[in-house]
């Protein structure tokens, strides 16, 4: 089991797991003096998250910390999972400081995937052809204007509510959503990021880098792309300084036979 607080990682690290392959990568953003306020979780049983903190600094960093912390001691299994997702979200009311994060979170589970989120902190499970076999609704007033087809993926990025978020974990009414099983071919990839990822890349833009080729290379590419438009605002480009942790996960060929 790998933990991620506080990273600030010069390139994106890939391992091999049980059932596929995964790379990860978490930084700070651009001149930021505080702490990294993404913290991930990668479980060699097949579960995977990242939570993204909000309400301040300190209370961003330890609202994270501890969903992080409480998913660790989870199993991959739907009702451990939302169990442990409730219990994290009332020990972070009661931190009293207005701590509160996102989460997104894939469990793969014998050739099948099943997310979870609350947030903006998205999924994207896409096919080598690069169809969109699954994306996350982020829970945020333009995550579901795109939704109703009120406004382009586009146009969003340079919304100037985009930054709003309307469900999170520390929070009385939090709720979370929880997909369908996902049938995972051999070449599919799964995208788990914070905003720092799809508030600077257009998910076309994402799509077409992990769809094919290396996980390896994928992963450099993702992490370059988002830190060069971080660093520099071009005319009808995203730009957003922010926080960056993403997880790519592909399944092994014996994973995905096996479905």
């Amino acid at each position: 089991m790998t933990v991620i607080f506080d990273a600030d990682m010069r390139e994106p690290v890939v391992t091999t797991l049980r059932g596929g392959t995964i790379a990860y990568y978490s930084e700070r953003a651009p001149d930021r003096v505080g702490a990294n306020q993404d913290a991930a979780l990668i479980d060699a049983r097949g579960m995977f998250a990242i939570a993204d903190g909000a309400g301040g600094a300190a209370a961003g960093d330890r609202a994270a910390h501890h969903l992080i912390t409480s998913l660790a001691k989870a199993s991959p299994d739907r009702s451990t999972i939302l169990d442990a997702l409730e219990r994290a979200n009332a020990d972070i009311v009661k931190f009293g400081v207005g701590a509160c994060s996102t989460v997104a979170i894939v469990t793969v589970q014998e050739g099948y995937a099943r997310t979870y989120h609350v947030g903006d902190s998205s999924i994207l499970i896409v096919g080598q052809r690069g169809r969109r076999k699954l994306q996350a609704i982020p829970h945020s007033p333009v995550g579901y204007a795109i939704e109703a087809g009120v406004l382009d993926e586009r146009e969003a990025l340079h919304h100037d509510e985009r930054h709003l978020v309307s469900n999170l974990v520390g929070t009385d009414d939090m709720r979370i959503e929880v997909s369908t099983p996902i049938r995972m071919a051999r070449r599919d990839t799964v995208v788990v990021a914070s905003d720092g990822l799809w508030d600077n890349l257009h998910v076309e833009e994402i799509i077409e880098t992990v769809r094919k080729g290396p996980l390896a290379t994928a992963a450099a590419t993702l992490a370059k792309d988002a830190r060069t438009r971080m660093r520099s605002s071009v005319q009808n480009q995203p730009n957003k300084p922010d926080d960056l942790t993403f997880l790519l996960f592909r399944p092994s060929r014996e994973a995905a036979q096996n479905a």
